[in-house]
């Protein structure tokens, strides 16, 4: 099956190289890739799927979908297109929105005679407000039987663990006073933020060694001499599952009631970001795929890195079996979110690191719609966790 997949896939491999290398100069952030989003889409478009925008709200979301003839199980590919600032496809979503929409045409081509349906889920803003989470809560994976991103790295990783992760707001709201001449008829807004980072440094002792709290002031007064009636810190709170989060959180929001106290100030608590839940790797379709992604590039697959960061596809992972593997350009110590691992993604290595994550993903849809044996254990596992 590998060779007839490959020779289907070396049909489009231009258009894929084609349209990634565009999403490279057109770069688009976060709920505005209107363009990506049109030229992903209007390929599967072209390709037989059938197409669905604005999903959740969102206008630069999608879903493609191509069913087959015969039943079967229904494999979601997810598509990222989002860019960030300044560096443009520094984490290399070029290449992640055209794998999956690389590897669902693929294994179209199939699908009749086996069974079973394709599915390509546009998801947008992946870098901050990522769209997989709304889509996680409102059903959009409902009739999904299995989900699967891979993201470019340096070298190929196995699909591992991402911190669960909530964004928060404390505003802080005291009274302006002039701070030379009459500081004590003001109330420090500012203070309120101090002591809140003096709150949450002190509990940094007492939670457990994968949490992670970092944040900033971004909005702290106007002016020396005049006492800050508004004051605003941001913080990313983190830890390994979500239930374990929602304790650390409530002593953080218990902290910032407290500094509201010590002051005198109101507070008014609030999630800037949608909040993410940790990833749960599926073993038996991460397995799954590491084989073929070996056979595909003849090179290892290594184990998963130690995570300390937030994916949206966390939350996908919580309502369907999913992976979020990594697939290498083959340079040791290559960083992401820089101009050197955008650039690389239109390189002829950047180009293979696309053919192979391609592939790799449509014989692993494969495998799942043609092993039975396979499909349950991935079920039975994720019923399991």
């Amino acid at each position: 099956m590998k060779d007839i997949l490959t020779k289907e896939l070396d049909l489009i491999k231009q258009d894929l190289i084609n349209m990634s290398d565009h999403l490279y100069h057109h770069p688009e952030l976060g709920d505005q890739e209107y363009e990506s989003m049109k030229l992903l889409s209007d390929y599967l478009n072209k390709q037989g799927f059938e197409v669905q925008t604005g999903l959740v709200g969102r206008p630069t979301a999608f879903k493609a979908t191509y069913e087959g003839k015969k039943t079967g199980p229904k494999i979601a590919y997810l598509a990222e297109y989002d860019a960030l600032p300044g560096v443009g496809h520094g984490c290399g979503h070029n290449l992640i929105g055209t794998m999956s929409v690389g590897a669902a045409v693929t294994l179209s081509k199939q699908i009749d005679q086996i069974g079973g349906s394709v599915v390509v889920l546009g998801t947008p803003a992946e870098e901050t407000n990522g769209a997989k989470v709304p889509m996680s809560d409102e059903g959009i994976f409902t009739d999904i039987d299995a989900a699967m991103i891979v993201h470019p790295s340096d070298l190929s990783y196995e699909s591992g663990e991402s911190l669960a992760m909530d964004a928060i707001q404390f505003a802080f709201t005291g009274k302006a006073s002039h701070a030379a001449a009459s500081p004590e008829k003001g109330i420090n807004a500012l203070d309120s933020v101090i002591q809140l980072f003096n709150g949450v440094n002190a509990i940094r002792e007492h939670v457990t060694s994968d949490v992670r709290i970092h944040g900033i002031i971004s909005e702290g007064g106007q002016a020396a001499n005049v006492v800050p009636d508004y004051a605003v810190a941001q913080f990313y709170v983190r830890a390994k599952e979500r239930d374990y989060l929602n304790e650390v959180v409530d002593k953080v929001h218990n902290i910032a009631k407290g500094a509201a106290l010590m002051t005198g100030a109101t507070l008014e608590i609030s999630n800037y970001e949608l909040s993410y839940d940790n990833m749960i790797t599926n073993k038996a379709l991460s397995n799954a795929f590491n084989q073929n992604l070996q056979q595909v590039s003849g090179k290892a697959v290594l184990p998963a890195k130690q995570s300390y960061g937030s994916i949206d596809m966390g939350n996908v992972s919580q309502v369907v079996p999913a992976i979020h593997p990594y697939i290498g350009f083959g340079e040791e110590g290559l960083i992401a979110h820089t101009q050197e691992f955008a650039d690389k993604t239109i390189t002829d290595e950047g180009h293979q690191t696309l053919t192979n994550g391609a592939l790799s993903l449509a014989l692993t849809g494969y495998d799942l719609l043609t092993d039975e044996a396979l499909f349950q254990s991935i079920q039975q596992e994720f019923n399991n966790k």
